[in-house]
């Protein structure tokens, strides 16, 4: 069972802006080898968060709007959100140590 929440371009608002805890959301795509290498990652850190960090990914080829909205050019981006406001992200496929230095700013 994955950690990560699967988001949409319709539960966006919901599960990432209205979120009372930090987001890190993982824009991603199937056939994408390095989104395919830090999803591992993102799994570890959902887990190792869970409870401080909702860690969700959304799929930039079936939501192309929400990915556009906050100009999502290369994956995998990893953007982290707080009070509805982007705070931070991390482009490409990084160490877990450098997403979870990145996250705990934010905790």
């Amino acid at each position: 069972m994955s950690a990560a929440v699967q988001v949409t371009d319709g539960t966006f608002k919901a599960d990432v802006l209205d979120s009372d805890v930090p987001v890190l959301v993982d824009f991603w795509a199937p056939w994408c080898g390095p989104c395919r290498m830090v999803a591992p990652v993102v799994e570890e850190i959902a887990d190792q968060y869970a409870g401080q960090v909702k860690v969700v990914k959304l799929n930039t080829d079936e939501n192309p709007n929400t990915a556009s909205q906050y100009g999502i050019r290369s994956i995998p981006t990893l953007m982290i959100f707080k009070g509805g406001q982007r705070v931070d992200m991390v482009v490409g496929a990084v160490p877990k140590t450098t997403l979870a230095s990145t996250l705990e700013k934010y905790l």
